[in-house]
């Protein structure tokens, strides 16, 4: 038996704000929105995680925390595109609310690397995925 990954937690200034955000960006939708201001968004056809014996869409769960963002992300989120192609998804997600961010590209890279509203590295792969 082995585990299976089934939620990102993800701490931030503004959970809503950041959940709005990742949720355009991966066409998830609010799944839960706790009364101490965690939200947890996930795709809105995925199966249910804990009950569910296959691969699953994980979540993402945002959380509030009060000091902020400071160095490069240990761990990062890798985003294909699925209906586009590369330059154009960038665009769509620059429109979001992502900004071109430095992490020591060489240039020669085939991903672009962009960070969300609150400054979390992610990159936009080059290769479309269904």
């Amino acid at each position: 038996m082995a585990s299976k990954f089934t939620e990102l937690a993800i701490d931030c200034a503004d959970p809503h704000a950041l959940a709005r955000f990742w949720c355009s960006v991966l066409d998830y939708e609010v799944l839960d929105e706790e009364e101490d201001g965690v939200v947890t968004i996930g795709s809105p056809t995925a199966p249910e995680a804990k009950s569910h014996p296959g691969p699953v869409s994980p979540t993402l769960t945002f959380a509030r925390v009060p000091e902020g963002k400071t160095i490069k992300n240990r761990l990062h989120l890798d985003v294909n595109a699925t209906d586009r192609e590369q330059d154009e998804e960038v665009r769509r997600l620059l429109d979001l609310g992502a900004r071109h961010a430095d992490v020591g590209q060489s240039g020669e890279e085939s991903w672009v690397t962009l960070a969300d509203p609150e400054g979390n590295e992610f990159c936009v792969l080059a290769s479309r995925c269904p």
